[in-house]
């Protein structure tokens, strides 16, 4: 799996690109045993370089698998393999409801952050889904916390039904700003990880180098875990939300593919 820091330490081909979601600052050096490895590598995820985090664990450069996620049965089947296309996870998020968004005080008095919040809602809300989202002050299905260290943002998977709760989000690394450029660029990461908490994996899950640059490496799979959305693209779709990584001020709204992942699933 490769790592990609904050975007001031990785140049590929001219541009600084990073992960929109990255390692958590609760990061412990310790070993992981062969049966969380197991749990992991059932539910059709990675096996290389799992970090222990707080909440559980830490694959595929940012996303966080929690103790009650790996004690569920693996669900659903590997449809295709190919090169880039859009997979969801096992776990979905039950049909017809609203999601609540919601961002804590430290990250709601950024200059921007509320503003590219709204923005995500209004983002997932024009797809017409059936879920829909409504940004509140506090308490969100989803809340979005400040975060510190050596990622950018952090995100896990449904549960019983239910969004994954928590994002991460390191604003030191991001930055702040009012302007549209900085607005669309943080609101393109923070719908990149709700994408997560909604059942989405990445689309170039099987080759992160399509995004992340460098040699080809794969984020693994099984037999479960990463299940092909119909009438996606078998090729690379560079404009992707759930591309691993996002150059900086890079703006990615919901391209044609992204909407017929989001209208399959929801």
């Amino acid at each position: 799996m490769k790592h990609l820091f904050k975007f001031t330490s990785l140049l590929i081909v001219g541009s600084i690109l990073f992960t929109s979601c990255k390692k958590d600052d609760t990061l412990k050096t310790e070993e992981i045993s062969q049966e969380t490895l197991s749990q992991i590598y059932a539910h059709g995820f990675g096996t290389n370089n799992v970090q222990k985090i707080e909440e559980g664990f830490l694959v595929e450069g940012d996303i966080i698998l929690t103790p009650e996620f790996l004690a569920q049965t693996p669900g659903g089947n590997f449809l295709r393999i190919a090169n880039n296309e859009q997979y969801r996870t096992t776990n979905i998020v039950s049909q017809n409801r609203n999601i609540s968004l919601s961002m804590d005080s430290k990250l709601s008095a950024k200059a921007g952050y509320l503003i590219a919040l709204n923005e995500v809602a209004a983002r997932y809300n024009a797809q017409n889904l059936t879920l829909s989202f409504t940004v509140v002050s506090s308490g969100g299905d989803i809340n979005f916390v400040n975060g510190n260290g050596q990622f950018l943002a952090s995100a896990g998977f449904p549960t019983g039904g239910n969004p994954h709760g928590t994002v991460k989000v390191n604003a030191q690394s991001i930055g702040t700003g009012t302007t549209s450029t900085f607005t669309n660029f943080l609101a393109t990461i923070l719908a990149h990880e709700a994408g997560h908490c909604i059942g989405f994996r990445h689309t170039d899950y099987m080759d992160r180098s399509f995004s992340c640059g460098g040699s080809l490496s794969n984020e693994g799979a099984s037999s479960v875990g990463a299940i092909l959305i119909p009438g996606t693209p078998a090729g690379p779709d560079a404009g992707s939300w759930m591309l691993a990584c996002v150059s900086r001020n890079e703006n990615r709204p919901f391209n044609a593919n992204d909407r017929t992942a989001l209208s399959t699933v929801y």
